[in-house]
């Protein structure tokens, strides 16, 4: 493990010590850390798009809107290879949550995010996303290849 030490105005560490401890971080350590994996995911994802990604898409939507709610069942269903899971929330008489976890290149899912997302009458979506190496492999407990994601940091 490698060391390194870090110089910051009093104010600027302060504020980071307040807001590591609000957090529950036990120490500076792994704030820093945590804050480096999303400076690297954040980058990565910036440079490489054809990369592979596992995401969490949250939206909410008023399920009276005319059509809406088959609208975004219908593009699910076209991406179907993208979506491992979703699940389905009522928030109140109106509004529903729907939150979904994808899997594929980041470009696939970006576009698919978006689309959903820009779908009139969906509010508040969100899309977070974290880089992946995916690798395929056989295992004696298994008769065919299948998947394995790692996340990359």
């Amino acid at each position: 493990m490698e060391r390194f030490t870090i110089s910051m105005d009093d104010q600027l560490f302060k504020q980071f010590d307040e807001v590591s401890q609000a957090r529950g971080y036990d120490n500076r350590s792994e704030a820093i850390r945590d804050l480096i994996r999303d400076y690297l995911e954040t980058t990565r994802l910036q440079k490489d798009s054809k990369g592979f990604c596992i995401a969490t898409l949250s939206y909410i939507y008023n399920h009276h809107e005319r059509d809406l709610a088959s609208q975004v069942t219908s593009a699910h269903h076209h991406h179907h290879n993208l979506t491992l899971s979703s699940m389905h929330v009522h928030m109140d008489h109106d509004n529903c949550l729907e939150v979904a976890i994808l899997r594929g290149t980041v470009q696939d899912v970006r576009l698919f995010a978006n689309r959903v997302i820009a779908t009139n009458g969906i509010r508040h979506g969100k899309l977070h996303i974290v880089p992946i190496e995916q690798t395929h492999e056989t295992h004696s407990h298994a008769v065919v290849s299948h998947a394995h994601s790692s996340p990359l940091t």
